[in-house]
């Protein structure tokens, strides 16, 4: 597996650089294989990222849109990843809805991440046991080091085998649906954007800590990790 580690002055370059790497996995993807798949993750700077892809003009044929994760919120509250990703990108561009594959939130919280399972499956063309191949994740990292909603110490980030499971996450009183560590480990291709000196000390951990996914869940990796850094979040990288 590698890593590269990409460093920027501040968020909004970062952003714009991950957005710009998205759309040129995209295209390689959709020239390859017909089709395109991306799964997004919430956050600040992914919005400025969102906000960045509305405006270039980028053709989205082909290109099937997933969540990494989602808090179990209505799809107009403003926790709501789905929210977040339609204001500042879905609104800009041509998407028709059976490319968006959102969870469904409008559900109770356990069935919500069956539907999501069921979505993937049939979007994949995925045989029983298999695990979906994502051509590009974009993943966060909280400071406490946690990717996807998968936090220090959750048992699912021992799954290997499920695509997407329902957590329950105390420190936020809150479930959450999200894609488990199989299918992070699996992309062909996931851009980590992280910024803020708030994930400094996290980031020291995460790359040249001991390796303990389980609780330290942002070492989960794929084959190929490219870090989208600001200056303020790399400082003590060296």
């Amino acid at each position: 597996m590698s890593h590269e580690l990409l460093t920027f002055e501040d968020a909004k370059a970062a952003a714009e650089a991950c957005g710009a790497a998205i759309f040129g996995i995209l295209t390689d993807a959709r020239a390859a294989r017909g089709r395109a798949t991306l799964a997004v993750s919430g956050g600040g700077t992914p919005r400025i990222m969102f906000e960045w892809m509305a405006r270039q003009g980028f053709d989205w044929t082909g290109v099937d849109l997933f969540w990494v994760d989602e808090r179990c919120v209505p799809i107009d509250d403003s926790q709501s990843n789905f929210r977040m990703t339609r204001e500042s990108l879905l609104d800009g561009i041509s998407l028709s809805p059976a490319q968006i594959h959102r969870v469904e939130t409008e559900y109770p919280p356990t069935e919500a991440a069956t539907r999501y399972v069921a979505d993937i499956t049939r979007s994949f063309g995925l045989r029983p046991g298999e695990l979906p191949v994502f051509d590009v994740l974009q993943r966060g990292m909280g400071p406490d080091t946690h990717t996807a909603s998968l936090f220090p110490g959750e048992p699912l980030i021992e799954d290997r085998a499920g695509i997407a499971g329902l957590v329950w996450v105390e420190k936020f009183k809150q479930h959450r649906v999200t894609l488990l560590p199989g299918v992070l480990e699996c992309a062909r291709k996931t851009l980590c954007l992280v910024t803020g000196a708030d994930k400094t000390d996290a980031l020291v951990t995460v790359l040249r800590g001991e390796r303990d996914p389980l609780h330290v869940p942002s070492q989960l990796s794929s084959p190929e990790m490219i870090w989208y850094l600001d200056r303020a979040a790399a400082a003590k990288l060296g």
